[in-house]
């Protein structure tokens, strides 16, 4: 992101120098006017471009484009299509298009009344479409111009990219979840439950029923997002089932402030969490899970803590930096900080606070706003 932000920036400071250079009569005043409408109607075509280059995008982009440019028409195509105009179009731009785009590099075409600059969009190197610039006066000015905005444009449309890439990183890692969480916690569950057919009926059935809420949740096709409500009740029906399995040796409490229950949060945050304090805390002796969240003004404050075994807290940050697609990795602290730190940034990850025979507490914040979709 860094290095495409290393390309914007000086893409729109030269088209801002040209803006100036054809205004230099004009007075200071009229010269900061036209640096804020330059930086606007960039800021206006961003939106769009960042959602990729298609119909759609180019079509509410190219208008922003037009006006930055002020050329007499201004034209946005695939390798294959024309997407999107402003102003009348000459027919021939799938011509100029394809030369531009087999040069791999700008084109003047030259015409009556209107001449066509033409640059190539690219994407990783790889070429998508190009931009179009049509006018009366083809100058070098003009030439160069057209460029930047050309390397303007697709650096946003990298941007693009990089948001797709994140996207279907954060969607393998849900599907990668599911499939952690089906063998691990599965056949204990129902181990559990056949267990109590013959001795408990009715609390057979009833455990039953709260496995089949959670498989439910944990493998429904979901959102990004869920409430914290909807989270909270999905550890519950969790820890019944384990608490099932190991009767009095496990004890839990749940502590929440009602503000924070509709919190939009990560879609299984939580889950994880409290089956790494019953695995790793407790290994086989009595202990107690404590959940809570507290309101924190714009955010959420959530702990998972438990009274067990604890580690070392070197063994944590390893714990931390584990990859979580790794064979064996299962569906602990990793997973859930790698999607924390995804979605809201690095000061989201989890903090453990940990050591030998202290038991472990695990923190994480979440922003109390709805963040769009990835």
């Amino acid at each position: 992101m860094l290095t495409t932000a290393c390309v914007v920036l000086p893409c729109l400071a030269f088209v801002l120098g040209y803006t100036l250079a054809r205004r230099r009569a004009v007075p200071e005043r009229r010269d900061r006017e036209a640096v804020f409408t330059t930086l606007h109607l960039a800021a206006l075509a961003a939106p769009a471009l960042r959602a990729g280059l298609n119909r759609d995008s180019a079509r509410k982009a190219v208008r922003h484009l037009h006006a930055l440019l002020g050329t007499y028409a201004v034209a946005i195509t695939s390798t294959e299509a024309a997407l999107a105009w402003d102003g009348p179009c000459s027919d021939e731009v799938l011509t100029y298009t394809r030369s531009a785009l087999a040069a791999g590099r700008a084109q003047v075409f030259a015409g009556e009344p209107y001449g066509a600059v033409v640059v190539p969009l690219t994407v990783d190197g790889k070429v998508v479409g190009a931009l179009a610039a049509f006018d009366d006066e083809l100058s070098a000015g003009l030439v160069r111009t057209v460029g930047e905005v050309a390397r303007w444009m697709s650096g946003q449309l990298e941007l693009a990219e990089l948001d797709t890439s994140r996207r279907r990183a954060l969607e393998a890692d849900m599907r990668a979840l599911r499939a952690q969480i089906s063998p691990h916690f599965v056949y204990n569950a129902l181990t559990t439950i056949a267990s109590f057919v013959r001795t408990d009926p009715g609390r057979a059935r009833e455990l039953l029923l709260d496995f089949a809420d959670f498989a439910r949740y944990a493998l429904r096709r979901a959102d990004d997002f869920t409430t914290l409500a909807d989270e909270l009740t999905c550890v519950d029906r969790y820890l019944l089932l384990e608490r099932a399995r190991f009767g009095d040796k496990l004890r839990f409490s749940l502590q929440v402030a009602p503000e924070v229950l509709p919190v939009p949060v990560p879609f299984l945050c939580l889950q994880p969490l409290v089956e790494n304090a019953i695995k790793h805390g407790m290994r086989g002796r009595a202990g107690e899970v404590r959940i809570v969240a507290r309101d924190a003004g714009p955010e959420a404050h959530i702990t998972v803590e438990d009274d067990g075994a604890g580690m070392d807290p070197e063994r944590a940050r390893r714990v931390l930096d584990e990859d979580p697609g790794r064979e064996g990795a299962g569906i602990g602290l990793a997973n859930v900080d790698l999607r924390l730190r995804q979605i809201y940034g690095d000061g989201y990850g989890l903090r453990v606070e940990t050591a030998l025979g202290a038991g472990t507490k695990v923190r994480l914040r979440v922003p109390k706003a709805q963040l769009t979709s990835l």
